[in-house]
Formats: structure tokens, sequence, C-alpha cells
């Protein structure tokens, strides 16, 4: 697996278009709060009882169309989901997977709000929210 902070995660999908971004948060952040423009959304566990989904796998081996070596890179909220859910993705075979540093919103601040020290949206990354 290999951890890529937001502004080098966002170049290597530019340099690379075939790779596959997907936002393992909870439907309701991905909304919500709001995504990285592109980004599919495999939610790695839902609200209320945060089960993991025993589907995330079959569910990104559907997006990438059985291509296992194709690029996959993961974003929750601040890096620590997406670690889990990419170790489940190379567990299973898929060659290059990539891990967000920071994820969407980045760690919390002294004041316990995010997206103030860092993340896809603090770097100022495309986003979207529905």
């Amino acid at each position: 697996m290999q951890h890529l902070a937001p502004l080098a995660a966002f170049a290597f999908l530019q340099a690379h278009p075939q790779a596959v971004l997907i936002d393992c948060r909870t439907e309701i952040e991905h909304m919500y709060v709001g995504h990285p423009l592109g980004a599919e959304h495999v939610a790695w566990q839902e609200a209320p009882d945060w089960d993991i989904d025993p589907e995330f796998v079959a569910k990104v081996k559907h997006l990438v169309r059985g291509n296992l070596q194709r690029p996959v890179l993961l974003i929750c909220r601040s890096g620590h989901r997406s670690l889990h859910a990419a170790d489940a993705l190379e567990t299973v075979g898929f060659e290059l997977v990539i891990n967000i540093l920071e994820g969407f919103e980045g760690p919390q601040d002294e004041n316990f709000h995010r997206s103030t020290l860092g993340g896809w949206r603090f770097c100022g990354l495309p986003w979207q929210q529905s």
C-alpha cells in the first residue's frame, strides 16, 4: 500500500486517468460534507451500527471491472477508515492501492474543528457537495 498526501494524490490521478478515486465515507458525509470531484462513493461502513459493509470489496471490484491492476485511491474523513478499506483490497489481490493521508477533512485542530489543518478540501483541490 502506498500513502499520498492530498496534493500528491491529485497529481497521481491527473497522471493516471485509469485510476479510480473511491470515497469510502458514509453516504451522509459524501453528500452533505462534500467529496472530491469525480470520486466514486463506496462506503466502508454506515451508521447507525457502523458495521463494515461485507460487499465493499465486491463493489470496488465491480467499479474496476475486475481489473485488480487498476490503481485505486481511497479517501475518507481523515485517512483512517480508508487505511482499513485499503488493507481489505490488498488482501484480495488489488495491486496498487493508495491511501490518501489526511482524508477529505484533515485532522482536528485545537478547537476540534476539521478542514483547518489539512485534507483534500483544505488544500483547495476540486470538490463538490450534493
